[in-house]
């Protein structure tokens, strides 16, 4: 019922054949280009407040532009972009018949291989959501930094956050560089573009040593480039969730995985072109391909593509002791189109059986189930049929809820915007008998409550349910995200707010100071030694009580229907998507000590915002 954004999405394309080839077999010398406009509308579920994409033409001449790059804001970006690029191209190709009047079969197409911008060999996407509250065409990817050295030359994207920017900061600035900005993309294209330069220096070093001169020092350079050495003198000080996909000017490209596995990257390869995605059926739809050709790129692990084409898989960080998988992607971000999340997303409803019935006092004939919104319906569907399965008797489904995708809260201020909030959504009457029926409807997660109490629960109250079961697919979401979703404070998380006020309510002020003051000495401990100590402010409550006291919160007095929550269980989670098993969200387990760090320091800033003059 509330929208998570997250960031990233990116998609990476190599051709290793010449355009006559794609000409030939596929109709257009502009595969690529076609390819990855395919992939960013398939992955734009990942990111819709602005879109870039870069080519490189690796066989430009001296004095030719060979890095081509556009970006857009707005969740229109995507067209926007290649409307752009489109644009360009038709302007360059309107010169061909002008300047060859007399040309012979075939020389346009090299005309368009050497001239036309935005035709290349090396293609990158990204698709953003801006997880840090920094907007701006300047924090759009991909990242360019540029250099008279073609292999220095190096452009970035990538699906992450970083939680020790401070660190790599210090270590940029130790080595004597003075970065411009202060975000964790812009820093992690200083630091990868300073190895990428020691790298060529060394190569430098040894093509001179060797009596090389001239252009002999420079192929020297471009055909014995090391992007893992590059990766290697980078990666160990990140601390973070990770996907960094990236090209340099001499036609090396690269996507690197973090060592916990928490974001995701899969990639295929036919002899023809190499391409990456953030999700496996963006590449299966682009590309046709079935579901065992596509392959999960490993934690720590990077696929490296060279300046010849040649693909290999490279360990560039040892995988973490506990891989740990993002679980919310197969909650609620990744696409339900993957064959495993859409079975993972139906098992995580069937896993909610039990609760269900017991809520509803195994009353099928007067309940009614539905969902919100439509990126719960997998979980919808699994959850009526494990019902069906067990009582043998049919559940009654209706759409009760429908979002009004025209209405904007343009409104910004107090009860007006209010008012219009609570008409984002509309219902179905006379879906429900009034007072006879309860209502069971299931969301992916409840993580504000704001929607909930401004809109959901009053709008749903027109319908008048016997009762109203709120259902949460995923656990109660008590903890903040580090690795590149957009919850940070503690003052968003519904079952936070209710843990707090009930120990207000029993006068245990002074556990929270206690807390409070434990969090503010891990500021002197190593990382290794580091403890979320937030866990105590959930440790007197059991997970019911939590709930019940959320829904003190978000039932307005003027609802008539009574209201329960029901939330996934930790068993039911990890049951039903074993593969993932990163739930920091839910236990506060972080799987990298900068995750318990800001965990720490998120709770303090709570406290001294709220609670200045009593901590």
């Amino acid at each position: 019922m509330e929208t998570l954004k997250h960031e990233c999405g990116i998609a990476l394309i190599r051709l290793l054949k010449p355009l006559s080839h794609y000409e030939e077999k596929y109709g257009t010398w502009a595969y690529g280009l076609s390819k990855l406009h395919l992939m960013m509308l398939k992955e734009r579920n990942r990111g819709q407040e602005g879109a870039g994409l870069a080519c490189l033409k690796m066989n430009a001449e001296a004095g030719q532009e060979y890095f081509f790059r556009e970006r857009a804001e707005g969740n229109e970006a995507i067209s926007e972009i290649f409307d752009i690029v489109n644009s360009k191209i038709k302007h360059s190709l309107e010169k061909w018949p002008l300047e060859h009047p007399d040309s012979e079969e075939g020389a346009e197409l090299k005309y368009i291989e050497k001239n036309v911008p935005f035709v290349g060999e090396i293609y990158m996407g990204h698709l953003r959501y801006s997880t840090t509250g920094r907007n701006g065409l300047a924090y759009v990817h991909p990242f360019l930094r540029r250099n008279n050295w073609r292999a220095r030359n190096l452009c970035l994207c990538g699906n992450f956050n970083m939680t020790n920017v401070d660190e790599i900061f210090k270590d940029l600035t130790s080595l004597g560089q003075h970065p411009r900005k202060y975000s964790d993309t812009y820093i992690i294209l200083e630091q990868i573009g300073h190895r990428l330069d020691r790298e060529s220096e060394r190569l430098y070093s040894m093509a001179f040593d060797d009596g090389k001169k001239g252009m002999d020092i420079t192929r020297f350079i471009e055909d014995n480039m090391s992007i893992e050495n590059v990766l290697r003198q980078s990666a160990p000080i990140w601390d973070g969730g990770y996907v960094i996909s990236g090209i340099t000017g001499s036609g090396e490209s690269f996507a690197m995985r973090d060592p916990w596995g928490i974001r995701t990257a899969f990639y295929y390869s036919d002899g023809e072109k190499v391409v990456v995605a953030s999700e496996r059926p963006v590449i299966q739809t682009a590309f046709n391909v079935d579901i065992d050709q596509v392959h999960e790129l490993l934690p720590g692990q990077a696929i490296i593509i060279s300046k010849n084409g040649s693909m290999r898989l490279s360990r560039i960080l040892p995988a973490a002791e506990k891989v740990l998988p993002c679980s919310f992607e197969r909650i609620y971000f990744s696409r339900g189109t993957d064959a495993d999340i859409y079975r993972e997303r139906k098992e995580l409803g069937r896993n909610l059986m039990h609760q269900i019935l017991e809520a509803v006092d195994n009353d099928l004939e007067n309940t009614v189930f539905s969902f919100i919104p439509n990126t719960a319906e997998i979980a919808f569907y699994g959850m009526t049929e494990a019902i069906e399965e067990y009582t043998g008797k049919r559940v009654r489904r209706e759409k009760v809820a429908n979002k009004d995708l025209k209405l904007r809260t343009f409104i910004t201020e107090g009860k007006s915007r209010n008012e219009l909030v609570a008409h984002v959504y509309d219902i179905t009457y006379g879906s429900l008998r009034p007072g006879i029926d309860n209502l069971v409807i299931i969301d992916d997660s409840i993580v504000r409550g704001t929607t909930l109490r401004e809109s959901i629960i009053s709008i749903l109250d027109r319908l008048r349910p016997k009762k109203m079961i709120l259902v949460s697919s995923s656990p109660q979401v008590r903890y903040p995200d580090y690795y590149g979703i957009d919850m940070s404070s503690m003052h968003e998380f519904i079952a936070f707010r209710a843990a707090m006020e009930m120990l207000i309510e029993r006068g245990q002020w002074d556990y929270v100071s206690d807390i409070y003051q434990k969090c503010l000495a891990q500021r002197d401990k190593k990382p290794a030694e580091l403890i979320n100590y937030v866990k105590e402010i959930y440790a007197p409550f059991t997970a019911d009580e939590i709930s019940q006291k959320m829904v003190e919160m978000l039932r307005r007095d003027n609802i008539q229907s009574p209201v329960q929550i029901v939330f996934q269980t930790l068993d039911g989670l990890h049951e039903a998507c074993p593969n993932h098993p990163g739930d920091w969200y839910f236990t506060g387990d972080y799987p990298t000590p900068g995750g318990v760090f800001r965990i720490n320091e998120a709770f303090i800033s709570y406290i001294e915002e709220n609670f200045g003059n009593k901590k």
